[in-house]
């Protein structure tokens, strides 16, 4: 387990892909340290020779951070034999899975493993108009955001994140709203017709998460100038902009594309 003596080594890594590595560089530029962290969440080294070479945050999710076929393996025995149980395993493919390689021999039955999810950015103003209905939301409208928000979770993932009750998912949202991290355009009557998160924001990078067009305006050719919104949004916070997508949504990433983002890379996830 990483302290915070190791914090300035944990960078090293983290800046040779700050893209891929926006999850970690967004906490350490949160608290500073290489640490555990308030919530439980720990970072897990890799030494050889007293040089620390790959790591993995673990939480309530495993991500890794400069992890390789020649470590992975390796990680996935150590947490594995750990006992800990985690919700998702998501970052590089390659780290993704050779984690995998030797965890899943102490782990339950995955919901879902998707190893190859094109990793895609955009680092210049968008290639079309924003959208100009697009904008941040207000706390007054958090009712009016959570239901699109727990609709793209099911969607995503497969079951409602109200299970277990909805005051931990609320929070979520809230938090996200208030950081003026939410976006959202909203037609005449109120409802949420397109909606988006900046969901892991870096001094270098935005990650953007949660996008969701309401199924009844899908295939309205919207979505992409919503996008380009997005990353003008994302864009005065950081110079990059990465999301990754599901490599079956041909849809989404031909509307990612034509807004200007290019695959750079590929992320995989395993959710549990």
């Amino acid at each position: 387990m990483l302290g915070e003596a190791d914090t300035r080594d944990l960078w090293t890594i983290v800046n040779e892909d700050p893209v891929a590595n926006v999850f970690v560089a967004s906490h350490l530029e949160s608290v500073g340290s290489a640490a555990p962290s308030m919530s439980g969440g720990e970072i897990i080294g890799m030494f050889r020779h007293d040089e620390l070479r790959a790591a993995c945050w673990a939480g309530v999710n495993l991500v890794p951070i400069g992890v390789t076929d020649e470590t992975g393996a390796i990680f996935g025995d150590h947490l594995g034999r750990s006992g800990r149980t985690f919700s998702s395993i998501f970052g590089l493919s390659e780290g993704v899975m050779d984690i995998w390689s030797t965890l899943e021999d102490y782990s339950g039955e995955p919901f879902d493993v998707r190893p190859t999810q094109p990793l895609m950015t955009i680092d210049t103003d968008p290639l079309i108009e924003p959208a100009a209905d697009l904008r941040f939301t207000h706390p007054d409208e958090l009712d009016r955001v959570l239901p699109a928000c727990a609709a793209m979770f099911e969607e995503e993932v497969g079951y409602s994140p109200f299970i277990g009750g909805s005051e931990h998912y609320r929070r979520r949202v809230a938090s996200l709203i208030s950081r003026k991290y939410s976006l959202a355009a909203f037609d005449d009557a109120g409802n949420v017709v397109f909606k988006a998160e900046l969901g892991t924001v870096s001094s270098q990078a935005v990650q953007v998460q949660g996008v969701w067009m309401h199924p009844d305006r899908r295939g309205e050719g919207l979505s992409a100038a919503y996008m380009a919104g997005v990353v003008v949004a994302a864009r005065s916070l950081a110079p990059t902009v990465s999301l990754y997508v599901n490599s079956y949504n041909a849809r989404a990433i031909a509307a990612y594309k034509r807004v200007g983002f290019a695959q750079v890379d590929t992320f995989a996830t395993i959710l549990f």
